[in-house]
């Protein structure tokens, strides 16, 4: 008789979710959010990453080669890109995957939205972003004049915040 087969298995257990388990999610993709954001804040890190989406499919060396980082350097920081799901290697060529798009995109509207700085504090100085009593019109006018990005646009008119 095989060892295995005096073990019955037990279904999965299941159980409702509860305000603990939500809180736990929370914290957990918080922390996993927090992660991501400190990894792409290095400056090597973020060439890496950029570079990698820019040169869909150069081999590492010549990625690394163009940079100028030692082996120790690259290779330490593409690992963490791994870890974190926003690079996968193929047949020794690596790329972004579909959560590294959507992030490079992310980084992508911050640099966006530091290069308006200026713009988007003078939105926040006339009232626009936020004051009901402007009217609509003449808030999106200000707005549409002000800023070029359409996703900046739409995110300063919409009506959720």
């Amino acid at each position: 008789m095989n060892a295995n087969s005096d073990k019955k298995v037990k279904p999965p257990k299941t159980r409702d979710v509860n305000v603990d388990d939500v809180d736990l999610a929370k914290i957990q993709n918080s922390k996993f959010l927090a992660g991501v954001i400190k990894l792409i804040s290095d400056d090597k890190s973020l060439l890496i990453f950029c570079t990698i989406f820019l040169a869909s499919g150069d081999s590492s060396e010549t990625i690394r080669a163009e940079l100028k980082l030692t082996r120790k350097q690259y290779y330490s920081r593409i690992s963490r890109l791994i870890k974190a799901g926003l690079v996968k290697r193929q047949k020794g060529r690596y790329f972004l995957t579909a959560f590294g798009k959507v992030i490079y995109d992310s980084q992508k509207l911050l640099g966006t939205a530091i290069k308006n700085y200026w713009k988007l504090k003078a939105i926040d100085s006339l009232g626009v972003a936020n004051d009901s009593k402007m009217p609509q019109e003449e808030r999106k006018r200000i707005i549409e004049d002000l800023i070029v990005n359409r996703q900046i646009k739409d995110i300063l008119l919409s009506t959720k915040f």
